[in-house]
Order: C-alpha cells, then structure tokens, then sequence
C-alpha cells in the first residue's frame, strides 16, 4: 500500500512541476520575466515536496520489497509518463525514450508535442538573447528535438550575468533555474539510493538494467553551464 500511494503521489507533484515549467516557458516567450520566475518559484516548492516522497520508501529492505514487486507485473518507474515530460523540458530529449509510450496513443502524442517543442532551457536562452546577450546563433537555431548539450558560448553569457551586479534580475535568474537543477539532482540521487537499499543490481521491474541504468541516467547534467561556469568565476 506505502508504495503505490507514494508513487501515486510522486505522480501528481510530477504534473505540477510540469504546468509550472510550461507556465514559465510560455512567460519567457512574452519576455514577462515576472510570470515566468513566479512560476519557477512554485515549481520548486513543488520539487522539494517531490524529494521528501521518496522517505516513506528510503528504509524498504529487500524482503519487504520483494513481497510486492511480483504485483507490477513489467511496470516501472521507468515508464512514467509524466516523469518524461519532465526530462524533456529540461531539454534531455530522447526518440529512444518517446517511443517507450507508443502503446498509449494519447500519451504518447502528448509526449510528442513536449518533444518537439523549445524546452523550458530553450525558452530561457531566448529570453536571454532578446535581452542582449550573446547566445550563440547555433544554440538558438538548434533542432530543439535533440538533446540540449553544453555550449561554450551560453557558459559566456552567464559569466557576464554572474560577475555583473549581484542583484541583477537574471543572475536571481540562474540561481533559480541552479536550485531546480540541484533538486532534480537530489531526486534522482534519492531514487537511486531506495533502489540500492531494495534491490540492488537486480534487473529491473521493465527489463532495464535496474541500478546501472539509474546511474546512467542520473549523470546526465541539468543546465550544464550554469554549474560550469562557477568554474570560471
């Protein structure tokens, strides 16, 4: 029962933060800075609730867990609907991924449209670019269907952002979109941790490697640069 409430509930928080981070996408897009980090503001009280569901799960030993895996069948965490919107936002977009959900044609053409549209990244360096600063043509011009990877260009434009006036709207600005980052980190980490704790490097509920593809996935950065460029400041 803890386990399909918890995952139930990690769910909706999961649609939240995703009306939250399209909310905010929408704002950047009208230049409305104001709209886009009150949202921003919401979904991260909404990421920090999502981290602490993981504690009714975080002490599971592997009996107990074993006591109801059978009734999964070959669901997994690793199929969630909404826990891919979420990945694609933040511009880790993958064909790979998308095409786990064809067997539902409502979700899956759901998940279409987040994938083919600007992340919420991608709305964020528009934003930034109609405000003056320098991003770079190719990131701008990028096929928004690929995976957003770290330019050295945009790790420029937030330089200039953080060695500027420290009350600067845009530098609250990073250091907005770095909390949402460090809290997806932390999720993911939490997650990786009750897997550990349960199962170890079983395979997985969906035939997935278990633990060996959490950490895989768990290393994929969120908004590279503007971790990276604390190294340069």
């Amino acid at each position: 029962m803890g386990f399909v409430v918890t995952t139930q509930v990690m769910e909706l928080w999961l649609t939240l933060i995703v009306h939250e981070w399209r909310t905010a996408g929408t704002a950047f897009a009208k230049d409305d800075l104001d709209s886009a980090t009150d949202a921003l503001t919401r979904s991260r009280r909404a990421l920090t609730a999502l981290q602490a569901t993981w504690a009714p799960l975080a002490a599971l030993t592997p009996a107990q867990f074993n006591g109801f895996r059978a009734a999964f069948g070959t669901a997994s965490g690793f199929q969630s609907a909404m826990y891919r919107h979420v990945e694609f936002l933040l511009g880790d977009k993958s064909e790979a991924m998308l095409r786990l959900h064809q067997g539902d044609p409502a979700v899956h053409e759901a998940l279409s449209e987040t994938h083919r549209q600007p992340s919420l990244y991608d709305e964020v360096l528009g934003y930034l670019h109609r405000q003056g600063l320098p991003v770079p043509e190719r990131v701008r011009e990028r096929d928004v269907r690929e995976p957003y990877v770290s330019d050295p260009g945009v790790v420029e434009v937030w330089r200039r952002i953080y060695a500027g006036p420290q009350h600067d709207p845009l530098l609250t600005l990073g250091e907005q979109l770095t909390d949402l980052a460090e809290l997806i980190v932390r999720w993911r980490f939490d997650h990786i941790m009750v897997v550990r704790r349960a199962m170890g490097t079983k395979t997985g509920s969906a035939g997935s490697s278990g633990l060996a593809w959490l950490e895989q996935r768990s290393a994929r950065p969120v908004f590279p640069e503007l971790w990276e460029v604390r190294g340069e400041l």
